[in-house]
């Protein structure tokens, strides 16, 4: 347990399970959590206590500039998944998007720029690339920014990049399409169908059921993390790489696979306050991640139907499923 690393947004629902796969291959980590009076360290309060006991918990906010450089001091690699994340909010608060999410990740730049920090993992979304002109998506796709979280998101990709050509600093941006599993808020399309499941609603409400995403199981999203960080330098650094399956799958879809997996028939209501705005609804998110597989030999492990049992098995857990308000939409 030598080596260190920083996971900002490490209370999240992809930094918790990171955090963990971190530990395991061996790091110590120092994860900084949202400050909250409440002294919550959100999901990382779920983690085993052996993985616990090699983490340094601190509370801060990428927003705050002292925080974030103390944060990342002595740190060999920083992974950087701190954000506002939710595209409904960022309809209602756009402003703080930016602050989070763009000028959040200025201030991990700036601090790794100071601290000559070795390593930058920078997170992107597949929600940069908007409506796919093309699948799979490449990296060369053009970027189209059709909500104000994309559009901060691609901010804050355009800051990474700019860090690297102008200053030469050791970023690599990891795109991860849509990731599904224990922990997720209920604003995303899995948890949300699967825990309305779990606690038995008599109908399922839903937005619209034609996009279509490619879902990628969060121990392969963590491990993505883990393969980028640990790669030669000369192979990733400067580099953006898409994570996914491959495999897409429409919302419609996915719900007949969920009720399969779960046993359950279910009833189906469109809700119109879950549906995006028209221009803004994303309709085909599809990975192409073959360069990230060419350079670091990572590959996904869990086929969706595997992904979707090992969720529902955990919403179906009533201590789990105790943290989501079910009967409510969670914007």
């Amino acid at each position: 347990m030598n080596k260190l690393v920083t996971v900002t947004g490490a209370e999240g629902f992809i930094g918790s399970h990171l955090v963990e796969a971190l530990v395991r291959s061996g790091v110590r980590v120092r994860a900084m959590v949202l400050y909250n009076s409440f002294n919550s360290w959100g999901w990382l309060d779920q983690l085993p206590p052996d993985v616990l006991e090699n983490v340094d918990v601190v509370m801060g906010d990428v927003r705050d500039p002292v925080s974030v450089r103390e944060c990342m001091r002595d740190a060999e690699v920083v992974y950087h998944l701190a954000a506002l994340i939710a595209i409904p909010y960022s309809y209602q608060a756009p402003h703080s998007y930016v602050q989070t999410n763009v000028v959040g990740t200025l201030n991990v730049l700036e601090a790794a720029r100071d601290l000559h920090t070795p390593r930058i993992i920078h997170t992107s979304t597949s929600e940069v690339y908007g409506t796919a002109r093309q699948v799979p998506i490449h990296e060369s796709h053009p970027l189209q920014a059709q909500s104000p979280y994309a559009a901060s998101k691609v901010g804050a990709d355009k800051l990474a990049e700019s860090y690297h050509l102008s200053f030469g600093l050791p970023v690599v941006t990891l795109r991860p399409f849509n990731t599904y599993g224990p922990r997720q808020s209920a604003r995303a399309v899995i948890p949300t169908i699967i825990s309305q499941i779990a606690a038995r609603a008599p109908v399922v409400k839903v937005g619209s059921l034609t996009p279509t995403r490619d879902f990628n199981y969060v121990s392969d999203t963590a491990r993505s993390f883990l393969a980028v960080g640990n790669a030669e330098a000369a192979a990733v650094v400067g580099r953006t790489f898409n994570t996914g399956t491959g495999v897409e799958v429409s919302v419609g879809e996915l719900i007949g696979a969920i009720a399969d997996v779960m046993g359950r028939q279910v009833e189906i209501q469109q809700e119109p306050q879950r549906l995006r705005p028209d221009a803004s609804e994303v309709m085909r998110l599809v990975s192409n991640s073959s360069e990230l597989r060419r350079v670091t030999g990572w590959q996904p492990e869990y086929p969706l139907r595997s992904g979707l049992e090992r969720t529902s098995t955990w919403f179906l857990d009533g201590s789990n499923l105790a943290h989501y308000r079910t009967g409510m939409y969670v914007v």
